[in-house]
C-alpha cells in the first residue's frame, strides 16, 4: 500500500503566480509594504466586509500576536491567560510579547476558552493578568464580539489566535491574528495578517511592524521587523484569486470524512466542520481515550496520523516550569483526539481507506 501523509499543501501553480511576480519585477519593490502586500491588505479587509486600514499583512501569524498584544500594553510581566489545548506559538507570542502565559482548560465541547466561567479562573491566578489570548481550536469560529466585550469589562487586553481561522471569521474590536503559512486553508507560504474593526489599532500595528516608524524614519516605539515580502503577497493573492475552488474542495474532502464515519456514534468530527466552517485539519474526536489505538491501526496500515498539539502547550520543556490551572479536559483531548489525513484533492479512496481502519479499531473494542 502506498503511504497516505497526513498533510499534503497545494499552493497556487507557477503559471498562476506568473503575473504578480512579473509586477514585482517590474516595480523593483520587494518588502516595506510593497503595492501587492497593500493589495492584499485591502481584499482581505473587502473580503471580511471591512473597509482598507483594517488588515495589516505580517511575516507570519506568531509575530502578529506579539505585536497585536504590545499595541495594547498590558503590564509587563504580567500573565496572559491563554488554553494549554493549543500549539506552542501561542505561549511563544506571548514570551515574544514580555507576558508570562498562564494555561487554563477549554470547554469540553468547543474545546476553546469559555468567555462566561474566565473571570473566575482570572481572579483566583497567582499573578496578576494582563491578557486573554482566546484560541480558535483547529479553526472552529469563536464569537469575537463576546471576546471583545469580556476585554472591555474586565479591562484586559484580549487577542484572538485564530491562525487556522480563515474560513469563518467574524472580526470585531478584538483583533484577530490569521496565519497564511502553506499549511493552512489558504496560505502565502509563509505569513498572517492582524485584523480588526479598530482602524487605529491597525494603524498602532502597521508601526509596531515596522521597526516603529510611521511617516518618518523615528521609531515611535518598542517595535519588530513583521513585514510580508512581495513575494509571500504574490503567493497570497494568487490564493485568494483560487479562494471559491479552493474551499469548495476542503469542503468535499470534509464531507467524504462525515460520510465515511457516520455509521458510528464512538468517532465524531468538531462541530460544524465542513458544513459550517473549512480548515486545513481533520481532528478525529473518540468517546474512549482510544487514541493509541487508532494510531498503531494507522501506521499497520501505512496511514499518517499527528497529535497536533502534542501533550498540550504546557508540555514542552519550554514550557513546563509556567503557571497552569487543573486540565483535565486537555489532558482527556489529548487522549482521545488524533489527526487523520486531509488535504484538499485527497481522494475518495484515501478517505475511505482512512476510515475503515478507524471503524475496525473501534468495533476491535466492543
Amino acid at each position: 500500500m502506498s503511504l497516505i501523509p497526513v498533510m499534503r499543501p497545494k499552493m497556487p501553480s507557477a503559471e498562476r503566480l506568473k503575473p504578480y511576480l512579473q509586477s514585482i519585477d517590474a516595480a523593483r519593490t520587494y518588502s516595506n509594504f510593497g503595492p501587492l502586500a497593500l493589495r492584499l491588505e485591502a481584499l482581505l479587509a473587502q473580503r471580511y466586509g471591512l473597509a482598507p486600514g483594517h488588515v495589516v499583512s505580517v511575516a507570519n501569524a506568531t509575530l502578529g500576536l506579539s505585536i497585536a498584544l504590545a499595541v495594547q500594553q498590558p503590564p509587563p510581566g504580567s500573565l496572559c491567560v491563554m488554553p494549554a489545548w493549543t500549539f506552542i506559538a501561542s505561549a511563544h507570542a506571548a514570551i515574544t510579547a514580555g507576558l508570562v502565559p498562564y494555561f487554563v482548560d477549554v470547554d469540553p465541547e468547543t474545546w476553546a476558552l469559555d468567555p462566561g466561567g474566565l473571570a473566575d479562573v482570572i481572579a483566583r491566578a497567582p499573578e496578576p493578568v494582563g491578557a486573554v489570548m482566546p484560541v480558535a481550536p483547529f479553526g472552529l469560529p469563536l464569537d469575537v464580539a463576546a471576546w471583545t466585550a469580556f476585554g472591555l469589562r474586565h479591562r484586559l487586553t484580549v487577542v484572538i489566535d485564530a491562525a487556522a481561522g480563515f474560513d469563518a471569521l467574524v472580526p470585531g474590536a478584538a483583533p484577530s491574528v490569521v496565519s497564511l503559512h502553506a499549511t493552512k486553508v489558504i496560505g502565502a507560504g509563509e505569513g498572517g495578517f492582524i485584523i480588526s474593526a479598530d482602524a487605529a489599532f491597525i494603524a498602532e500595528a502597521r508601526m509596531r511592524a515596522n521597526f516603529g516608524f510611521a511617516g518618518s524614519r523615528l521609531a515611535q516605539a518598542a517595535a519588530y521587523n513583521a513585514k510580508l515580502s512581495e513575494y509571500h503577497a504574490a503567493v497570497g493573492l494568487a490564493s485568494l484569486d483560487e479562494w471559491t475552488q479552493v474551499r469548495a474542495e476542503w469542503e468535499k474532502a470534509a464531507g467524504a470524512y462525515r460520510r465515511a464515519l457516520k455509521g458510528s456514534n464512538r468517532v465524531s468530527l468538531q462541530p460544524g466542520f465542513g458544513e459550517t466552517w473549512v480548515s486545513s485539519t481533520c481532528l478525529l474526536s473518540f468517546a474512549d481515550p482510544i487514541a493509541n489505538r487508532v494510531e498503531r491501526a494507522f501506521v499497520a496500515n501505512d496511514i499518517e496520523t499527528r497529535q497536533w498539539w502534542g501533550a498540550g502547550a504546557h508540555r514542552h520543556p519550554a514550557t513546563a516550569s509556567l503557571p497552569h490551572t487543573y486540565l483535565p479536559v486537555t489532558e482527556r483531548l489529548v487522549r482521545s483526539t488524533l489527526a487523520a489525513p486531509f488535504y484538499r484533492d485527497m481522494s475518495t479512496a484515501e478517505i475511505d481507506r482512512v476510515a475503515q481502519a478507524v471503524l475496525h479499531s473501534i468495533q476491535a473494542i466492543a
